[in-house]
């Protein structure tokens, strides 16, 4: 199998960080603009002949409101994120109890490492490591100081020689074609808005449960409760839309980086065949034991959520990032 089109997977996601860098903040004001424009259409009624009361919206004091908030709200997520971005190493490192890697505790792996970074003329990463007996490997890091190559305990045990190189290859084509740099602003961003869904709902849970308390010693307390309730339930909904087309900008992410990177992983080890009896024997118990995040198991070189069964199954590959394993491993036995 020869690796083509490296500079044009490049090149491609390099654009989809561009464009993901741009959505996002749309994505966001968006939702900002739609709560504005919630929240005064409820709060302006009127009342026509029958008494029936008829609600309108002030766009011109939405449009105010809107652009008085813009500022704040691009200034703080712009922070958010360069903050994350430029601490995403130690951000994965924590979320997956890796740790480094010493080349005397395992001087196998540093040996295929350099080999392999040798043969495609590439700066050597960092290598660490997760103490778990489940499989698995994945790259992560947007630039040249903080690209890491990360495996576990059990994949380093389980795994040959040739196995192994074939997965780091692939890991290693990951980092060439900058899809870590990609998959890194992408948990970013659904990371974010997934923070800001949680505190809404449970801000929303809060006010309920201690509205409902003083509701009974003060009629006015008690309008007032319900119409914080009211506009946090509005938030609530509105977060819970942004949220999930965050999501779909998944979408943007092709999943032919997977077959890309296994191209490129079964060039740099030239044993094709090595790297499809690695994934089928990772695909038996892939994942981590105590990680449990999906946007974190975005880096994979299996996404353990494709095995789940039933419906699950069904919602897990219309969402997943990773292509079906089998299609994998059966594209590399033709070669």
């Amino acid at each position: 199998m020869r690796y083509v089109g490296m500079q044009t997977q490049i090149s491609r996601n390099n654009m989809m960080s561009i464009l993901l860098l741009i959505a996002f903040p749309v994505i966001l004001l968006a939702m900002v603009w739609v709560f504005l424009a919630t929240i005064n259409y409820f709060g302006n009624v009127d009342y026509n002949a029958y008494g029936e009361p008829v609600h309108w919206m002030d766009y011109d004091s939405i449009n105010y409101s809107f652009l008085q908030a813009m500022p704040w709200i691009v200034g703080g997520v712009g922070i958010w994120f360069l903050i994350a971005y430029f601490s995403n190493a130690s951000m994965v490192k924590a979320a997956t109890g890796a740790r480094t890697l010493e080349r005397r505790e395992n001087p196998r792996v540093y040996n295929i490492v350099e080999n392999l970074t040798m043969a495609c003329g590439m700066d050597m990463p960092r290598i660490n490591v997760v103490d778990d007996p489940q499989l698995n490997a994945f790259a992560s890091g947007i630039d040249r100081k903080s690209y890491t190559v990360t495996v576990t305990t059990g994949l380093l045990q389980l795994l040959d020689d040739e196995e192994l190189a074939g997965v780091i290859g692939h890991e290693l084509t990951h980092i060439r074609n900058h899809d870590t740099r990609l998959l890194i602003t992408s948990i970013i961003f659904v990371g974010i808005l997934s923070t800001v869904t949680s505190m809404v709902v449970n801000m929303l849970y809060r006010s309920m449960i201690y509205g409902s308390m003083s509701n009974s010693r003060d009629r006015d307390g008690k309008n007032q409760g319900l119409g914080i309730v009211a506009i946090l339930a509005i938030a609530a909904v509105i977060c819970f839309v942004g949220y999930f087309f965050t999501i779909i900008t998944r979408f943007a992410i092709s999943r032919k980086r997977e077959y890309m990177a296994d191209a490129g992983g079964a060039e740099l080890c030239g044993n094709p065949l090595a790297l499809a009896s690695a994934l089928r024997k990772i695909s038996g118990d892939p994942g981590l034991q105590n990680v449990d995040r999906d946007d974190i198991a975005q880096l994979y070189i299996i996404h353990p959520q494709a095995f789940a069964g039933g419906m699950m199954s069904f919602f897990s590959g219309l969402f997943s990032t990773h292509p079906d394993t089998a299609k994998r491993i059966a594209l590399l036995e033709q070669f």
